[in-house]
C-alpha cells in the first residue's frame, strides 16, 4: 500500500477511535454527572478525590500540579471537599508551613461507590460484545495505556 494511502487509512482509524472515545466518555460521564450532582460535587472535585484516594496524602502544590491548576484554584477545590467532609488537611510533621491533604473515609466511600457504578456500566457494555471483540478491545487498550504511561 502506498505511504499516503496508509497514512489516510490510519487517519480515518484515528478519527473513528476519537469518535468512539468521545461517545463513550459522554455516555459514561452523563451517568457519573447524575451521581456527582446527587453528592453535590463537580467533575474536577471527583477527579481530585479519585487521585487522592490512591495516594496517602499530598501537598497543596502537588495537588495543583496534578490538576493543572494554580495553587489558589486547587485550594478552592479542597476547601469545598473539606466542607463536605470528603477531605481533611493537616500540617506536615517536619514543616508546619506545609499543608497536607488526604481523603477521609467518607471520601473513600464516595469514590468507591462511583467507581463501582462506572465499572458496572462498563461491564454491561462489554456484555453486549462478543468475547473475541472484548478481548481484542482490552488487548488494544493495554497497548495504548502502556504507550501513554511510557511518555
Amino acid at each position: 500500500m502506498p505511504s499516503n494511502l496508509l497514512e489516510n487509512s490510519q487517519s480515518k482509524d484515528h478519527a473513528k477511535l476519537a469518535d468512539f472515545i468521545l461517545y463513550s466518555q459522554r455516555e459514561f460521564l452523563l451517568n457519573l454527572s447524575r451521581e456527582l450532582n446527587r453528592d453535590n460535587i463537580s467533575f474536577a472535585q471527583f477527579f481530585l478525590l479519585s487521585y487522592l484516594a490512591s495516594s496517602k496524602e499530598l501537598t497543596m502544590t502537588d495537588i495543583a500540579r496534578k490538576m493543572g491548576h494554580s495553587t489558589a484554584a486547587a485550594t478552592g477545590l479542597v476547601d469545598r471537599l473539606e466542607k463536605l467532609g470528603y477531605m481533611e488537611r493537616t500540617h506536615a510533621i517536619d514543616d508546619r508551613r506545609k499543608v497536607m491533604v488526604r481523603v477521609t473515609s467518607k471520601g473513600l466511600d464516595l469514590v468507591s461507590r462511583l467507581r463501582d457504578e462506572l465499572q458496572s456500566q462498563i461491564a454491561y457494555a462489554m456484555e453486549e460484545t462478543s468475547t473475541n471483540d472484548a478481548a481484542s478491545f482490552m488487548s488494544s487498550y493495554n497497548t495504548l495505556d502502556a504507550a501513554a504511561l511510557a511518555r
